[in-house]
């Protein structure tokens, strides 16, 4: 099989769009989605100045995802003085596992010279995962508590560091994942704030009064395997492990079914994505026009919440554990 631009060996075949690229156009191609997807969403503000540049948070794990993002951002914008790159590594208390991570993502930073910051469970929270994994006081999925005290932390980080943004690997697959758990699960609130949160051109999403720093997915045009297959290619520092707690059996049970909707019908997921982007923008006109749950903050940490007590500290309530109060 040869590459479709050079005759070369080709690495690399997608159904989705007919292409058979060697690794050197493969491995452009993927940094050419990125960027593209950089500008479609506006991400770098007009505003932006090497006397005033923006600064960029980067969620760096230390898997494939992240360590491709933090790669392809600093190749684009390493000499570009309007945007400064910084990358933080969030320790969950997950023994082994994210200690191999953490590694990676120290060599990939040291490799590129880019800022690196490291925030644990522990500091912030006074918790591990691998002991909520074992009492679990509310018999959910270790993943429930994680992905909320993850997102709590990311934030307070780009808050600390006064980003302008906050970039997370997110792929395609991963995107279209969400997208298909949403839509089954008929929030349509949540679609909406989906939008806003993360999703569309940053001159379309609500950004005025938002709670959060602003967040953006540049891998979310990128599949899963490409991901990979770049990450390999470029030799990058990943650890290459599933989480010993990971239990999100219903999105692996949508992950089985977009593969195999994927294998009959290549481009699902492209297709998905492209619709839920416009009905998440239009639900989220529709909740910005009409009346909607005042935006509080929580009574013990001052987070932006609809209740008294955000979601972070209520668990964090039944689990023992406190805020630290600083990034």
């Amino acid at each position: 099989m040869q590459c479709d631009k050079c005759g070369d060996e080709a690495v690399m075949s997608a159904a989705y769009s007919g292409q058979h690229l060697c690794a050197d156009h493969f491995t452009r191609s993927v940094e050419s989605r990125v960027r593209r997807r950089i500008r479609a969403d506006a991400l770098l503000s007009d505003d932006a100045t090497p006397a005033a540049p923006e600064t960029w948070l980067v969620g760096l794990s230390g898997g494939k995802d992240s360590a491709v993002l933090t790669q392809v951002l600093h190749d684009t914008f390493a000499a570009d003085p309007r945007v400064e790159l910084v990358a933080v590594t969030i320790h969950e208390g997950i023994d082994g596992y994210r200690d191999a991570s953490l590694e990676a993502s120290v060599e990939l930073t040291e490799i590129l010279d880019v800022e690196h910051e490291v925030a644990s469970y522990a500091d912030e929270y006074g918790i591990e995962m691998d002991a909520v994994a074992d009492e679990d006081p509310l018999d959910m999925a270790p993943c429930a508590y994680c992905g909320v005290f993850r997102r709590d932390a990311l934030s307070q980080y780009a808050e600390a560091f006064g980003a302008d943004k906050l970039l997370t690997g997110h792929n395609l697959d991963d995107e279209a994942q969400t997208a298909m758990m949403n839509l089954l699960s008929g929030d349509v609130r949540q679609i909406a704030k989906q939008f806003d949160a993360s999703l569309g051109s940053f001159e379309d999403r609500d950004l005025a009064d938002a709670p959060f720093v602003p967040r953006a997915k540049p891998l979310r045009d990128v599949p899963e395997k490409e991901v990979a297959l770049y990450a390999h290619l470029r030799n990058l520092p990943t650890h290459v492990a599933e989480c010993p707690h990971a239990s999100e059996a219903y999105r692996g049970e949508i992950r089985d079914h977009l593969h195999a909707l994927e294998a009959e019908h290549p481009g699902t997921r492209h297709s998905i994505m492209a619709g839920y982007e416009d009905l998440a923008r239009l639900a989220a006109e529709a909740y910005r026009d009409g009346a909607d749950a005042p935006r509080g903050t929580c009574d013990r940490c001052g987070a932006p919440t609809g209740g008294e007590v955000c979601r972070k500290c209520d668990l964090l309530g039944e689990l023992g554990g406190e805020v630290s109060g600083d990034a």
